[in-house]
Formats: C-alpha cells, sequence, structure tokens
C-alpha cells in the first residue's frame, strides 16, 4: 500500500488583529508585525487573517511602502 504524506505545513501563528485594531497604512505598529525580517508580506496562513483583512493589510502594506514609512527591502 502506498503511504500518504500529509502536506502540513510548519509555520508559526501570529495573533489576530484586535477588534479595536484598525488596518491602516499610519498604523507602522501593527502592520510590521505582518512582514517579515526580509520584508516580504506574510501569507494568510501565517498571518491567521481572513481574507478581507489580508487584502485591507496587503494595501495598507503597499501604501506605507510608497510614502516611505516602511522599507521595501530589508537586506
Amino acid at each position: 500500500m502506498d503511504k500518504i504524506k500529509s502536506k502540513k505545513k510548519n509555520y508559526i501563528r501570529l495573533p489576530m488583529i484586535g477588534s479595536r485594531d484598525i488596518i491602516d497604512y499610519k498604523n507602522i505598529s501593527l502592520i510590521s508585525r505582518f512582514i517579515s525580517e526580509q520584508g516580504k508580506i506574510l501569507s494568510r496562513e501565517t498571518n491567521n487573517l481572513n481574507l478581507k483583512q489580508q487584502r485591507y493589510l496587503t494595501i495598507a502594506i503597499k501604501k506605507a511602502r510608497i510614502l516611505s514609512l516602511l522599507i521595501f527591502k530589508n537586506k
């Protein structure tokens, strides 16, 4: 019989966004929790967010990068 390997990913779940937290490009302390050390936006599974929150987060991160509130890439 063939053994089926599970494709379970090993990742660390971050805390969810609280009810009072607003996803905005000016809220750098919140946004910086969802960026990796290399400056990449973390995946939805890692962030533990729903689809709507992930979309708002992505837009906020991109706006903050354009306005130089966040850096594009860490070296």
